[in-house]
């Protein structure tokens, strides 16, 4: 199914990131999942590629395409059962600065973004805090000119190879929700910040995630997109974020099917191509429709995208729904595979271990459904 946000400059585009994939991500995949990490280079080659700042505004340090554009890149490469370009994460934090930084912020950071030279991570969680972004405890002081900045995050995307941070901190325990603050931390010679070792996984092996500590890191109070704005900020930006990961689900659902068929019309069983025995049938008929219905779906959330008319509760819904979906649609289709399923050599296996994370991060899905709920006790 052609994409009813898609142009002819979309398709274009399309041809052009198929082709970055395959040569530079395809022949490294065992490696990036060995190491843990993508090659630092890759970063900087898919700024040179254009595959970085789509959505940026040209005047702003961007490329000057929309949403659509950026969907194409996460479609291409999780078509391929690969996750471990954390770009998602970075465009996120790339349009934090877009939509909140000073125009001496946009001309400091976004350039860099989109050449690849700054890849971009988002520091949130916490030990202690997840899906509740109230518990975080991370402080950052006001010091003249300077925050002192002091605490740890977790389950960092990107927390290894990243050089600018967009971290939460608490900057007034006592103003409640004005409380919170969203500091660009450049982390490059930055005295009192380290990273943990890299953490092992079920899935997305090539993606890197670790953890952060800041012990009195001294950040330029410049580097605020807002003292005190942090926490309303995040909610108004949610919605492109949950966008995002319902793409990459549709996505994977998309590749699950399609490797199922191919599977299936070779594999023999009982004197029969599995395809020709009706319990596989049913269930590649049931993983098409999923596929069809999230297909419309979320090509539907990506226009409003476009338009800039997509609200928290639409967002939610496309972000739970479609993750569920991708869970139980791989589970499903990875049985029709039998033993071979669990074996990491094949794409269902990486695609049903990458998977089980979409329902927990950029919120909870049971955190979706509460947000849906409030929007219709209104």
């Amino acid at each position: 199914m052609t994409p009813p946000w898609s142009s002819d400059e979309h398709e274009v585009f399309r041809e052009t990131v198929r082709a970055f994939v395959a040569r530079e991500i395809t022949p490294h995949e065992e490696r990036f999942s060995e190491q843990g990490h993508v090659d630092p280079s890759l970063w900087t080659a898919a700024g040179a590629a254009g595959l970085l700042g789509c959505d940026i505004p040209v005047e702003m340090g961007g490329l000057g395409g929309d949403f659509g554009h950026e969907c194409v890149v996460y479609e291409e490469v999780w078509r391929t059962a690969f996750s471990g370009f954390g770009k998602g994460v970075h465009e996120i934090a790339a349009h934090y600065v877009l939509d909140y930084g000073t125009p001496e912020q946009r001309a400091r950071w976004l350039p860099g973004m989109v050449a690849g030279d700054l890849v971009g991570a988002i520091a949130m969680s916490e030990p202690g805090a997840g899906s509740d972004l109230r518990a975080i405890a991370t402080t950052a002081v006001r010091d003249g000119d300077e925050y002192l900045v002091n605490g740890s995050k977790t389950f960092i995307t990107n927390g290894l190879l990243a050089n600018l941070v967009m971290t939460v901190v608490r900057t007034d325990r006592d103003a409640g929700s004005k409380g919170y603050t969203l500091l660009m931390v450049e982390t490059d010679g930055l005295e009192g910040f380290r990273r943990g070792s890299l953490l092992k996984k079920i899935g997305m092996k090539s993606q890197d995630t670790c953890e952060l500590f800041f012990e009195d890191c001294r950040v330029p109070v410049s580097a605020s997109l807002g003292e005190g704005e942090g926490l309303y900020q995040l909610m108004a930006s949610l919605a492109y974020e949950r966008t995002i990961v319902a793409v990459k689900a549709i996505a994977s659902i998309e590749c699950a099917v399609r490797e199922t068929l191919a599977y299936t019309r070779e594999r023999k069983a009982f004197g029969k191509r599995l395809f020709d025995l009706q319990n596989t049938r049913f269930k590649i008929a049931e993983a098409q429709t999923a596929a069809t219905i999230g297909r419309v779906f979320v090509d539907h959330c990506v226009q409003r995208v476009i338009d800039g008319t997509l609200d928290a509760e639409t967002a939610a819904m496309a972000k739970w729904w479609l993750t569920e979906q991708q869970c139980r649609v791989t589970d499903d289709l990875l049985q029709l595979h039998g033993g071979y399923g669990y074996m990491l050599e094949y794409p269902i296996a990486r695609l049903y271990a990458d998977a089980r994370v979409q329902p927990i991060y950029a919120g909870a899905n049971e955190i979706m459904k509460e947000l849906i709920a409030r929007g219709l006790d209104r």
